[in-house]
C-alpha cells in the first residue's frame, strides 16, 4: 500500500488530539511531521501538546514544529472549552521528545517543494497562520500541493465563536482570505458538517470501554470538553470538529461535498471571520439552474462538506483509538 504523505498544522486542542492519534493509526497516512500554530491555546502550550499527543501514540521519532504565536494583524486569542492547557482533562506528563529548532514555515515551504509536485497533502485543524504565511513566502507553494484539508469555517448554521464566524476563521481571518484565493486545492469541513459529528456519554463510554491508554486519556480528554460544552452552551454532545478533515483522507464515502466558492468576510462589523459560501451554481441550491437559466454565482475554490455518515465516521474513531497503545 502506498502511504500517503501529511502534514498536521493543528492548535491541540482537544479535538485536535482525536484527530492526531486517527491519522497516527491509519496505515494510509504517513505523518511526516506535525506544526503547531497558536489557536485554542498560546504557541507553547500547542508545541507541547502536540508532543504529548505524538509520545500518547507511540509515534516519538514524529518531528514537531513551532510556528506562528499570533495572528496576522489582530491580538491573540483562546478558546474556551479546550481549558487552560488545551488539554484539559488528559493527565499527559511533558514531553521528552524535541522541538525541532526550524521554524514550522520554513520546514512547510522546504518541505513540500522538496518533494514531488502534488504529493503532499496538508491537514490544517487550526488557523491558517502558518500556511498564509508558507503561502507569502513561497507564492509556488499552493500549486506544489495535491491538497489542503481543513477543518475551520460555517455554512448556514452560524459560527461559534461570533452568530456569523468558526474560530479558526476568526482567529486570523486575513490568513484564511489568503489561503482561500491562493488556488490550492481545498476542502472545507465547517461547523455545518462537524456538528453532525458529535459523541455524547455512551459513545465516551464505548470508547474508555476499548481499555487501552489511549482510549482511557482520550475518554478523559472528551468528558471534560462534554462538560464544559454542556455547561457553556447546553450541548447534548461533544462535537469532534477537527477528526473529520483526517476522515475524508480515509474514507471519502464518509462525508458528502459540493464544490462552491468561498470568500472570507474581513471588514463586517458582525461578520468579520465569515466563510460566504456561494452555492448558486449548484442545482439543489439554486432553482433557476434546473429551469436552464445562465449560470450563477463565482467559480467554486473549495470542496465544502455539508453531511457525514454518523455511523461510519464513528467506526473510524473508535477503529484508530483501538490501534494505539
Amino acid at each position: 500500500m502506498t502511504r500517503r504523505p501529511i502534514i498536521i498544522d493543528t492548535d491541540p486542542g482537544l479535538d485536535d488530539a482525536i484527530a492526531i492519534l486517527l491519522a497516527f493509526a491509519s496505515p494510509e497516512l504517513d505523518v511526516l511531521g506535525l506544526t503547531a500554530v497558536a489557536g485554542n491555546v498560546g504557541l507553547q502550550r500547542t508545541a507541547d501538546n502536540a508532543r504529548r499527543l505524538c509520545e500518547l501514540a507511540g509515534r516519538r521519532e514524529a518531528k514537531v514544529f513551532a510556528g506562528c504565536g499570533r495572528p496576522l494583524l489582530r491580538r491573540q486569542i483562546t478558546a474556551v472549552v479546550h481549558g487552560e492547557t488545551g488539554l484539559g482533562g488528559a493527565d499527559l506528563p511533558p514531553p521528552t521528545m524535541p522541538l525541532q529548532e526550524q521554524h514550522a514555515v520554513d520546514w512547510i515551504v522546504e518541505t513540500v517543494m522538496s518533494a514531488p509536485e502534488r504529493s503532499i497533502t496538508v491537514c490544517a485543524l487550526g488557523p491558517l497562520t502558518n500556511l498564509a504565511l508558507a503561502f507569502i513566502r513561497e507564492p509556488r507553494l499552493p500549486a506544489r500541493l495535491r491538497e489542503l484539508v481543513i477543518m475551520g469555517g460555517a455554512g448556514p448554521s452560524g459560527g461559534n465563536s461570533t452568530p456569523a464566524a468558526e474560530f479558526n476563521i476568526w482567529f486570523d481571518p486575513e490568513a484564511a482570505d489568503i489561503v482561500f484565493r491562493s488556488g490550492v486545492p481545498l476542502w472545507m469541513c465547517g461547523l455545518n458538517l462537524t456538528r453532525q459529528a458529535g459523541l455524547d456519554g455512551a459513545a465516551i463510554d464505548r470508547l474508555e470501554g476499548l481499555n487501552t491508554e489511549t482510549a482511557r486519556a482520550m475518554a478523559a480528554v472528551l468528558r471534560v470538553y462534554f462538560r464544559n460544552l454542556r455547561e457553556g452552551f447546553g450541548a447534548s454532545s461533544a462535537s469532534l470538529h477537527d477528526p473529520c478533515a483526517v476522515a475524508i483522507l480515509l474514507e471519502p464515502s464518509v462525508i458528502t461535498w459540493i464544490p462552491m466558492h468561498v470568500a472570507v468576510e474581513l471588514r463586517g462589523e458582525h461578520t468579520r471571520g465569515m466563510t460566504v459560501c456561494d452555492a448558486r451554481h449548484v442545482r439543489t441550491f439554486n432553482p433557476a439552474a434546473i429551469e436552464g437559466g445562465p449560470p450563477r454565482g463565482t467559480p467554486p475554490n473549495a470542496h465544502v462538506a455539508v453531511g457525514l455518515d454518523h455511523a461510519g465516521f464513528i467506526r473510524l474513531i473508535e477503529d484508530a483509538v483501538a490501534a494505539c497503545p
